[in-house]
């Protein structure tokens, strides 16, 4: 029964968000504020019966009630509870059913703290929300029902897939979606000023901070897909190019744009017709992802689903929004004003010149995901764009952007000086190039790019602390009035230091895992030893182990590290539900760095197995890195000076006003 009420409940959200979609618009129209109000109501109505929905479909997974496609195909009674949950979303149609969950709370939220938003505005935004609601509820209900029923039942579920057992299930997905959908406010508030004609600082102000929260969670989202695939997957890399990681990289590329964009026009009232355009792509990114994942044009162990109904459908829903969107913009677009002015060296120009370069280094992994889809279809040729060209063509246009991100904090508004900006960042200076000297002594000059990586990661980890010295006064000023200084900074400041901070840490662990890792790969029979990263390895054997729902060769293994021992396990696995085998690794991690080993199949003779082991070097700074940046949005988030909605009248304002 309670599968047949979420069934009826996404129908009931469905009529709501229909009701949405029209009547605050409407009342904004004709300036009837009873109709603008009902979209506060619809809003709310809908998350509360999506809740319900995928509550639903939650308690059918928890009780393995296979009478529900879905979980027959998805689930099985043997599998670990916790498993069970993340199985909800581990499949298209419950991923698709979070997706708009998420996509009706942020209407909710908008509804239930935009209380200060001009209600024309909140009407409008309400609405376009809305319509994106009513597409992707028509697409689960005609095409992707998670509630279909299967008569007779089996008595047993097929399992998930094996690769998707894991706790990265349960946060990765849904912080990607908090992230991809979450840039849909943006969206909405960029189509619903062009629908008023009306787009000023107070705009920007507006949906800064829905724009910073969506980034916080795409950044932890993008992090945690490439630590999940790094370690359940086995093959020992951290990114793979892989068109539906390019799918999230995009909208975060734009989305990183757009952050900095919204900033001069809320401070000058500049780049208007920039920063609406950004808002328009950066979701319609987000909609392209979701394109590749679900329409079956891509194979990937990140898609969900092959079927071409559905990907015709989430095609007519991109051309729609995107199509419609970008058409509304060109005719609004000559009706905004330029806005302030501003010379090329100052703050605002250092932020068009980090947005000028992450469209395009976005353009650039645009072209290499689409251009193998196109050429196939155009001309049936199938071909591959791998590492070496998002290497050549990414890469390149990062060095000047990470190379000029010190700058942009020191430079004042409307004019700067950089003479006295490259001042403040002397001790930059000094720390990048005898960093660099440093590697190219220790590696004897045979790694000069690898030192100028180190360079540029010790030039972004001190540049990024420069601006807080410099606003604290340090050195001139004594550590008390420095202090003082510190504390009277807005957070803003300090989450922008984190941030860039975070950049640095993460090239830091790049650059090291490309220039001085090591892979060995070689086959151990019981009592071998081999050395890797200072870490003498030695193979223990190999015995059977049977878990809930599968059975697992588990290969021993010591780590000796001088007096200290440390036991490690790598396995294989067998689930029988799918006959399918996985490989899990060992991993040790010693401060930054770690010990990755791989477990492979019995040698020939088979006394021995085969053993793929790597050392890599401060690669967790890698994904550290990110979650600096995640933290530094949320310590911009705190600022007083940017919360949801337009700024609250003092209460002496109030006062004298009446």
């Amino acid at each position: 029964m309670i599968v047949e009420l979420g069934h009826f409940a996404l129908v009931l959200a469905l009529g709501l968000a229909l009701v949405q979609s029209v009547l605050p618009v409407l009342g904004s129209r004709l300036g009837d504020t009873r109709l603008m109000e009902t979209g506060t109501i619809t809003s709310l109505g809908c998350f509360a019966l999506l809740a319900f929905a995928f509550g639903a479909l939650t308690a059918a997974y928890v009780t393995s009630d296979f009478s529900v496609a879905n979980v027959v195909e998805n689930s099985h009674s043997l599998k670990p509870m916790l498993y069970k949950v993340t199985g909800v979303w581990g499949n298209h149609e419950g991923s698709m059913l979070l997706w708009v969950l998420i996509l009706a709370l942020f209407g909710a939220l908008v509804a239930s703290f935009g209380m200060d938003l001009p209600a024309s505005l909140k009407a409008n935004v309400l609405s376009v929300q809305a319509w994106i609601l009513v597409a992707f509820l028509l697409f689960i209900l005609l095409t992707s029902n998670p509630f279909t029923r299967v008569v007779p039942a089996p008595l047993e579920g097929q399992d998930l897939n094996p690769i998707l057992q894991d706790i990265g299930l349960a946060i990765h997905p849904p912080l990607l979606y908090l992230g991809y959908v979450g840039f849909s406010i943006a969206f909405s508030f960029a189509v619903a000023a062009l629908i008023d004609g009306r787009i000023d600082a107070a705009w920007a102000r507006w949906v800064r901070p829905w724009t910073l929260i969506a980034w916080v969670f795409l950044t932890g989202g993008i992090a945690m897909g490439s630590y999940w695939a790094y370690y359940e997957l086995g093959w020992g890399g951290w990114w793979f190019w892989d068109p539906v990681e390019n799918a999230s990289f995009m909208p975060w590329l734009s989305g990183t744009a757009l952050l900095h964009s919204a900033l001069v026009m809320e401070k000058r009232s500049a780049l208007k017709v920039w920063t609406v355009l950004l808002a328009i792509l950066t979701f319609s990114l987000s909609l392209l992802g979701t394109f590749l994942v679900r329409s079956g044009v891509l194979t990937s162990v990140h898609a969900f689903a092959v079927d071409p109904e559905r990907g015709v459908f989430i095609l007519a829903i991109l051309c729609v929004f995107i199509g419609g969107s970008l058409a509304l913009f060109a005719w609004r677009s000559s009706e905004l004003e330029s806005g302030g002015l501003f010379a090329p060296i100052s703050r605002e120009g250092a932020l068009v010149f980090n947005n000028l370069f992450l469209t395009t280094a976005m353009a650039t992994v645009l072209t290499g995901t689409l251009y193998p889809l196109a050429l196939e279809t155009v001309t049936g040729t199938k071909i591959s764009v791998g590492a070496p060209f998002f290497n050549a063509t990414f890469g390149p246009l990062m060095v000047p952007l990470l190379f000029a991100v010190p700058f942009g904090p020191l430079l004042a508004w409307k004019r700067g000086d950089l003479l006295a900006a490259a001042q403040r960042l002397y001790a930059a200076v000094g720390a990048a190039f005898l960093t660099i000297v440093v590697v190219l002594a220790l590696t004897e000059g045979t790694r000069i790019l690898a030192a100028f990586g180190f360079g540029l990661a010790v030039w972004l980890l001190v540049g990024s602390l420069c601006d807080l010295a410099a606003r604290a006064g340090l050195p001139k000023a004594g550590p008390a009035l420095a202090w003082r200084r510190l504390r009277g900074l807005p957070r803003s400041a300090f989450g922008t230091a984190i941030a860039h901070f975070g950049v640095g840490v993460t090239l830091l662990g790049i650059v090291s895992v490309g220039a001085f890792s090591t892979e060995t790969i070689t086959t151990m029979a019981p009592d071998d030893r081999i050395e890797a990263g200072g870490v003498q390895i030695r193979f223990d054997g190999i015995a059977p182990r049977q878990g809930p729902n599968y059975q697992e060769e588990v290969g021993r293994f010591t780590l000796i590290r001088g007096a200290s021992e440390t036991p490690l396990e790598s396995s294989k696995r067998l689930y029988p539900a799918r006959q399918m085998p996985t490989t899990e690794a060992g991993i040790h991690t010693h401060w930054f760095s770690q010990i990755y080993i791989s477990l492979g199949d019995a040698a020939a003779n088979g006394g021995a197995t085969v053993v793929r082991i790597w050392y890599k070097p401060l690669v967790t700074l890698i994904w550290l890195g990110a979650v600096a940046m995640a933290f530094g949005g949320v310590v911009s988030l705190a600022d007083r000076r940017l919360r949801v909605g337009a700024p609250a009248r003092s209460r002496r304002a109030r006062a004298v006003e009446a």
